[in-house]
């Protein structure tokens, strides 16, 4: 399940007469805590964002966005993970530097890499969907679900490309064989960490 739907189970959870509260007496559906997950989530994938190397025959260097795509949405659940993702890519778009390279602004969305960036969006959501049906808990389950939701930023990622008239053909060359290990190796590392992290809860 995701963390915040774990922190929820262990509120509930009665110890003798003592009431496990592990936040005090701050509601997990207050708006505040909500709104500090999305923030907290978003500033993740903003520095992850940041370690990059790039590609010499394509415009996307790989990044690790991904990895923090899938960690957001499987951490914070689908609806706080993709609420994340969205406020992440609402800072881009107002000019804060948070995308790779310390870009920020509309002209990214208009580039042909924004495909990718429009694909973290579903992919938080089924990383959040995965956690909270207790999927992650699995490593061989948790690496299916990250591997998908890669797959599915490197697809919309991929086909975003036709609409600046690159060929399929080309598109896959530039937008997704270079990228296809690198992300399984980030599926990998966050499977692990999640299926880690739901052992030590």
């Amino acid at each position: 399940m995701s963390l915040l739907n774990n922190t929820e189970h262990i509120r509930n959870t009665r110890v003798g007469s003592i009431f496990l509260n592990p936040i005090g007496n701050l509601s997990l559906d207050s708006s505040i805590f909500n709104i500090s997950a999305i923030l907290i989530g978003s500033f993740l994938i903003a520095i992850l964002a940041q370690i990059n190397i790039p590609v010499p025959f394509s415009p996307v260097p790989i990044t690790g966005q991904t990895a923090g795509v899938l960690l957001v949405g499987a951490l914070l659940g689908s609806r706080v993970g993709t609420l994340s993702i969205c406020a992440y890519m609402l800072e881009g778009a107002l000019g804060l530097p948070v995308f790779t390279g310390f870009k920020g602004g509309l002209i990214v969305f208009a580039g042909p890499t924004a495909g990718y960036l429009w694909g973290f969006i579903p992919a938080a959501f089924i990383m959040g969907r995965a956690a909270e049906s207790g999927f992650t808990s699995r490593l061989t389950l948790s690496l299916l679900f990250c591997t998908a939701a890669s797959l599915l930023i490197l697809c919309l990622g991929t086909l975003y490309f036709l609409i600046f008239q690159i060929n399929i053909s080309d598109a896959i060359k530039i937008g997704f064989y270079p990228f296809l290990f690198g992300d399984i190796v980030k599926s990998a590392v966050v499977a692990m960490i999640l299926a880690g992290i739901e052992r030590k809860l």
